[in-house]
């Protein structure tokens, strides 16, 4: 593949992957202009927060998997038209049941899209320095995509209405869909699999129960209805577990959980949900009620983390030849832990710098968590399985969103009134468990880097690998 043609694959990729971040933050700062148009409860307040999540979380495996063995090419646009449509009719709802349901096919939409992008950019890159720096652009597009979403949203609804926001989506999604159909060629896997028909069924109600009753959840624990889901939810994940050490052709390659790169990416992408992406999606309304702001202020308060994990992400290349992608993994989120404890103590009265050391310290350490992530998914394994594994990836990284957006609200108190001081010790309260995960999932990244070593003779090589493939 020509240069100029792998850059176009790359920034196509990188473009969807962007338009899904903003798909997703837009309602941290449209959420109550569009609850109260659409005349929508406490209840569905939180499904217009978690409604793509579901479609996210259900189908990025499955897309993976399908984009390897149907074609990349084909998934990813057929995604970005599904993106369009979804918004589309978002923006036309008429009333809250008909939003929600666009928002879950937009999560899955969005899936589509992602799922096959580090696949499409493993194929124009094969290896070496120049994988490197488009991993890094990569990573940089979700933090960006974060960044550009709560402002773009509150912009878009304070000039034109809250439906604008979902009329841009459309548009911008079918300018990703012309960029697909003309600068991306066509790429799978050398081995045609059939499609695992049981994975598709347990994995997708298994993760869409789960997460709805980690939804439903913030409202109380012990609801029967509740219960019932992430029952079902647990239930239907141990089939899907079981379903796939048995198929000849499985969707996820239960055998890759031996490799301590692929449990790495795994579960680094389940603590960034879990400790960062969680909090950071609820801090925007955290601040409107203890500080006082706009939406849009908070929004732009929050452009300090996402704005700079752009920046670190490009730069994280310089680390390639020096670390490897685990050993940036464990550093990444222990400085993610140090930044998110800075945000400690913020108070009514308090002005909004009191949390610019923190959040600059947490972007940084998510910058190079993201740049890392995309190395280490799309290299622990095979070359044919890249969507596939972008799509385990991520489906890890926003199952870890669902549960860090719901111990998080429930920490805060989001789902209840409250005074300004009592939301402010609901925020420390949440700042510190997201700092205890982060603990937690560096300490899990170095023992996996310490496996690596040992399989490699005491060399390092095998984490330093990554950072050449």
């Amino acid at each position: 593949m020509t240069t100029r043609r792998a850059q176009g694959v790359l920034a196509t990729a990188a473009y969807g992957t962007l338009l899904v971040l903003v798909a997703y933050t837009v309602p941290m700062t449209t959420l109550a202009p569009t609850a109260a148009a659409l005349h929508a409860g406490p209840t569905a307040q939180t499904w217009v927060l978690t409604g793509a999540l579901v479609g996210l979380s259900a189908l990025l495996l499955t897309a993976g998997s399908i984009a390897d063995d149907r074609g990349r090419k084909q998934v990813f646009a057929a995604g970005a038209l599904l993106l369009a449509l979804s918004s589309a009719a978002a923006a036309a709802a008429p009333a809250t049941g008909f939003f929600l349901a666009a928002r879950v096919v937009q999560g899955a939409a969005s899936a589509a899209v992602l799922a096959p992008s580090l696949g499409l950019i493993g194929e124009a890159y094969p290896g070496g320095p120049a994988r490197v720096r488009a991993l890094g652009v990569w990573g940089a597009a979700v933090g960006l995509g974060i960044a550009v979403g709560p402002v773009y949203a509150a912009l878009a609804e304070r000039w034109l209405g809250w439906r604008a926001v979902y009329w841009g989506i459309a548009l911008l999604a079918a300018s990703l869909l012309a960029l697909a159909t003309t600068v991306l060629e066509e790429s799978r896997s050398a081995a045609r699999r059939r499609v695992d028909t049981p994975g598709v069924l347990t994995l997708g109600t298994g993760t869409a129960a789960l997460i709805a009753g980690l939804a439903e959840g913030r409202y109380g624990w012990t609801e029967p209805v509740v219960l019932a889901l992430l029952a079902a939810g647990v239930v239907l994940l141990a089939a899907f577990a079981a379903v796939e050490a048995r198929c000849a052709d499985p969707m996820l390659d239960l055998r890759l959980f031996r490799e301590p790169g692929f449990v790495a990416a795994t579960g680094g992408a389940l603590f960034t949900g879990l400790a960062v992406v969680g909090l950071m999606s609820c801090l925007p309304a955290a601040l409107q009620r203890v500080l006082g702001v706009s939406a849009l202020a908070a929004g732009g308060v929050l452009t300090i983390w996402s704005g700079l994990s752009v920046v670190a992400a490009l730069q994280a290349r310089r680390l390639a030849g020096r670390i490897g992608a685990t050993t940036q993994l464990t550093v990444a989120l222990l400085v993610c832990g140090v930044g998110e404890l800075a945000l400690v103590g913020l108070r009514p009265g308090d002005s909004w710098l009191r949390l610019a050391p923190g959040l600059a310290v947490a972007g940084v350490g998510s910058g190079v968590l993201n740049a890392a992530l995309g190395r280490l998914a799309v290299t622990s394994v095979p070359a044919d399985r890249a969507a596939m594994g972008s799509g385990a990836n991520n489906t890890a990284r926003y199952l870890g969103s669902s549960l860090g957006v719901a111990v998080t609200v429930t920490l805060m108190g989001l789902g209840r009134a409250a005074t300004p001081r009592a939301a402010a010790d609901g925020a420390d309260h949440a700042v510190l468990a997201a700092t205890v995960l982060c603990v937690l999932g560096a300490a899990g990244a170095l023992a996996l880097r310490a496996v690596q070593r040992r399989r490699a003779g005491g060399t390092g090589q095998s984490d330093s690998s990554h950072s050449s493939r």
